[in-house]
């Protein structure tokens, strides 16, 4: 045997006894992640919503498979799971990319992955379009800034917060149940945008608008007790209860005095 035969098969013996060493060297598993509450995060730190006000922040905003539900800031995904398990499609948004994997593992655990999605996204620059629920649980001064966003969306949509208020937006419903901490829940209500003038056989409409409430005139009666919950009207003129539905254009329903019942209809 040559010089350069030995050299050539004791390099080949070197490479295969790294081989199998290196096959038999087993791969570091990372360990995985588990989120600790009061972690930090993009805009809060995370503080995860107890299990029971999760539910009555659903109860509250009567969610059903034909919603869909968008979370801000989904955290461990048990809002979004918890809806999904009532046959609503949801989505969690969320900064933290290991908050994500966690949600989706949560998810598929829970038997629910074919309707819970989560991404990994800023709540200030997502569309939430298309949800007829939004849940949160962010602070007053991040509210206040998707406060806009979530105004303009379909007259109907039902904003659920975990304790934290929308400023001066007062909540249609409120509720506390026994937990701890963090165990209220607000429901608003997002009201269709009526303010401005309209026409009625009844006289000209004239409505001035805060949020949910209205005031105005109805012809010379000063209007009383004015109120929106998303499409929905009714509102006090000169004894004569009116209530109706507000579609775009168009106002129409019923009032009741002590006169009698009968239909109105107002257009812009």
């Amino acid at each position: 045997m040559t010089g350069a035969m030995f050299a050539r098969r004791w390099l080949l013996a070197l490479v295969l006894c790294f081989l199998a060493a290196c096959a038999s060297t087993p791969t570091p598993v990372e360990p995985a992640f588990k989120p600790s509450v009061g972690q930090s995060g993009k805009d809060v730190i995370w503080v995860p919503s107890p299990d029971l006000l999760v539910e009555k922040m659903l109860d509250m905003a009567k969610v059903t498979r034909s919603d869909y539900l968008i979370d801000l800031g989904s955290g461990d995904g048990r809002t979004v799971i918890a809806a999904a398990k009532r046959g609503a499609k949801a989505l969690g948004i969320e900064y933290n990319p290991d908050m994500v994997a966690l949600s989706k593992r949560n998810a598929d655990k829970a038997g629910v992955s074919g309707l819970a999605d989560f991404i990994k996204a800023d709540i200030f620059a997502s569309d939430l379009s298309r949800a007829t629920v939004i849940t949160m649980f962010l602070l007053p001064d991040l509210n206040l800034k998707l406060r806009p966003a979530i105004l303009s969306m379909k007259p109907g949509t039902r904003i659920v917060s975990n304790t934290f208020t929308m400023g001066d937006w007062v909540h249609d419903e409120i509720a506390t149940v026994d937990c701890a901490p963090y165990c209220t829940a607000q429901l608003w209500i997002v009201p269709a945008k009526v303010e401005g003038a309209w026409q009625s056989a009844r006289g000209a409409l004239s409505l001035q608008q805060t949020f949910q409430l209205v005031s105005g005139t109805l012809g010379t009666m000063p209007i009383s007790n004015g109120k929106l919950r998303g499409t929905q009207i009714s509102f006090v003129a000169g004894a004569v209860e009116y209530s109706g539905n507000v579609n775009a254009g168009v106002m129409e329903g019923t009032f009741s005095s002590s006169a009698g019942t009968g239909t109105w209809s107002a257009r812009r």
